[in-house]
């Protein structure tokens, strides 16, 4: 119930949040989506962690003043509501 379509049921996958979408945006692909540059010319944004303004112009981005780590899913990438912050102290592996 509730599954995207994609093989995960709703709340996980490209529709997870915080630190799993991160987690799977980074991961997704064998890595490739990670740096791949967002339609548009990216989204400006805020950093959910420090508040910093700055553009995620990737799918995995980081915030230029605390290098907190931010990530979009591609279904989901038309919006900067929707983009999801790892938690303070995060590095992707």
């Amino acid at each position: 119930m509730g599954n995207c379509g994609c093989g995960h049921d709703a709340g996980e996958g490209p529709f997870a949040e915080g630190r799993n979408l991160v987690e799977f945006v980074a991961r997704a692909h064998g890595g490739a989506l990670r740096s791949k540059p967002l339609p548009g010319g990216g989204l400006e944004t805020a950093c959910q962690g420090c508040g910093t303004a700055f553009t995620l112009a990737t799918f995995v981005g980081s915030c230029p003043e605390c290098n907190g780590v931010h990530a979009v899913s591609p279904p989901r990438c038309e919006d900067p509501a929707n983009i999801q912050f790892a938690g303070a102290g995060y590095q992707l592996p």
